[in-house]
């Protein structure tokens, strides 16, 4: 059980920086877009592919990334002490919100990738291969009265590695499927075992193309019993049953309710301070819905 409980954490871990990969390479993207990132001059030296700190964190603010700019330093430093950005010529290594030069190490080659990011980066390459297929194996199924999004039976998905080449045996395939699930790519979805060849429900704990908010990185710091869940272009990514009190019947992997510590059979207490308790889930999604974007939620786990 100790050791269940350790694996389970380092895939946790494991899949923290894998979030904060994902929204370091959309940030970068979206700055080089914005001509933030650019080469710069500084005491007769061009230094290319680099932004200034001060700058980046007006634009974190004005673009609602960062409530503050106190946040956004703190943003920017989670960033960097997972080696997504550096000083120029890294004398510094902590983010000064001011006028001195740092750059993402994607642009100049300092990337670190060790075994972790290239096992990560296959996770994301076999997740947009299953996900942009016609008749794809990522399908909404349900196991025990709860829905799952982009599930599929462990079977399945070592059928689909062997029909595309991804591994030359079974026994390839599975060994490759356990390390997904070690790194915290995928799951089981009740979270009670490991990877096997079998009918077993499993699913991708990261959506890679849901575009993140910078402010998720720093969930991890909220109390257990209170989720921060800052909606998205689509949604916030779980829905609600119940009669009183109503609970999570689904939360969508890769979610901005995923990345706030949302799960399944959680019961809600409050919604932005208001208690409801006694209130049933049509009212309940209609508070989220007609609410703020970040919405704060106080849950109550259900006893075993």
């Amino acid at each position: 059980m100790e050791r269940a409980s350790s694996v389970r954490r380092k895939a946790m871990a494991r899949q923290h920086k894998g979030e904060v990969m994902i929204a370091g390479e959309q940030l970068r993207l979206r700055l080089h877009d914005g001509k933030l990132i650019k080469d710069r001059r500084y005491h007769l030296r061009t230094y290319p592919n680099c932004f200034v700190a001060q700058e980046l964190i007006d634009w974190l603010v004005s673009h609602k990334e960062a409530p503050d700019r106190a946040t956004a330093v703190c943003l920017m430093q989670h960033l960097m002490d997972h080696d997504i950005i550096h000083h120029v010529c890294d004398k510094r290594s902590v983010l000064k919100d001011a006028k001195l030069l740092y750059r993402f190490r994607k642009d100049d080659g300092t990337f670190p990738f060790n075994r972790e990011v290239k096992i990560f980066m296959r996770g994301q390459q076999l997740f947009e291969h299953l996900i942009g297929d016609k008749d794809s194996i990522l399908q909404l199924r349900v196991e025990h009265g709860v829905a799952y999004q982009r599930s599929f039976p462990g079977c399945q998905l070592i059928d689909w590695l062997l029909q595309n080449m991804e591994a030359e045996s079974r026994r390839q395939a599975l060994d490759l499927c356990r390390m997904l699930q070690e790194h915290g790519i995928i799951q089981h979805v009740a979270k009670k075992y490991d990877f096997f060849d079998s009918g077993l429900l499993y699913q991708f704990c990261i959506n890679f193309r849901r575009r993140r908010h910078l402010s998720e990185l720093l969930s991890e710091s909220e109390e257990d019993d209170e989720d921060v869940v800052i909606g998205d272009d689509l949604a916030w990514g779980f829905v609600v049953r119940g009669m009183a009190p109503c609970y999570v019947q689904a939360v969508d992997p890769g979610s901005p309710a995923a990345a706030a510590g949302v799960k399944v059979r959680q019961f809600l207490c409050q919604v932005n301070g208001q208690c409801v308790l006694y209130l049933d889930y049509r009212t309940v999604s209609r508070l989220v819905m007609t609410g703020p974007r970040t919405v704060v939620l106080e849950v109550m786990e259900p006893l075993e």
